[in-house]
């Protein structure tokens, strides 16, 4: 599996907002620099992602995000990209409207897989730029984030749980289930919109409409970020009996 890259690009938007006749915004944005971070503790690169600086209405209520990741899907589909999912953090300063893109085919002509690249997150902020300054769906102020998902990915419908399926994952439901609203476990299934996972010995299951995030859980020594298990470990001393 390859990994995926820690390159950030920030677009910054300059200059003044300028409204058209439709109430589109439009921005001149210039390249602000490109840097690298590596996350010191795992030896890893995390996902490339590229931000610009947005205003919205801010007489509107927040949208909704699924229907938002269905609008951007068919304009990221024609990039070969698959709109992933859309998270929406308000803050009365500056809000951020993140967008995680994947690749519809990730075969390479040499045969080798592809990952989601700086390219591909420059192209699809353009685009997606193009379409929120017309469209306006998103209230005041606010950060457009493109990123691939990571080894981290997040996991926003049913579908995706399925592919995910064996794997470890996290969940924060919206309302608590047997008590408890964050769970961490193996993923065992996936039909229709029913998920059932594993965890600390008991069995979950729960609608898909319960989730209100999740991600998947990345298992570093299959991955060769963390050693592998010795086996064999030391056996515990008895204790001596008189």
């Amino acid at each position: 599996m390859q990994e995926s890259l820690l390159v950030r690009l920030f677009c910054w938007a300059q200059g003044r907002v300028v409204r058209g006749r439709l109430g589109q915004h439009l921005h001149r944005k210039e390249l602000h620099g490109v840097g690298h971070r590596r996350d010191r503790e795992m030896g890893r690169w995390s996902p490339f992602f590229v931000s610009a600086v947005l205003t919205g209405d801010l007489g509107r209520l927040p949208m909704d995000t699924q229907a938002l990741a269905q609008r951007f899907s068919g304009v990221l589909a024609d990039l070969g990209l698959e709109c992933l999912g859309v998270e929406f953090t308000p803050s009365h300063g500056q809000s951020t409207l993140r967008v995680y893109l994947d690749l519809l085919d990730k075969e390479a002509g040499d045969g080798e897989r592809r990952e989601v690249g700086i390219e591909d997150c420059e192209t699809a902020s353009r685009e997606l730029s193009a379409l929120l300054d017309v469209e306006d769906p998103v209230p005041g102020h606010y950060v457009l984030e493109v990123s691939s998902p990571g080894l981290d990915r997040p996991l926003f419908t049913a579908a995706q749980f399925a592919r995910a399926g064996g794997q470890e994952v996290k969940v924060l439901l919206r309302a608590p289930l047997e008590g408890r609203r964050r769970l961490r476990g193996k993923l065992v299934s996936v039909e229709g919109e029913r998920i059932v996972l594993e965890a600390e010995g008991k069995t979950f299951e729960f609608d898909h409409a319960l989730v209100e995030s999740a991600r998947v859980v990345p298992d570093w020594v299959a991955l060769g970020y963390a050693p592998q298990p010795k086996p064999g470990g030391k056996a515990p001393a008895k204790k001596k009996v008189d």
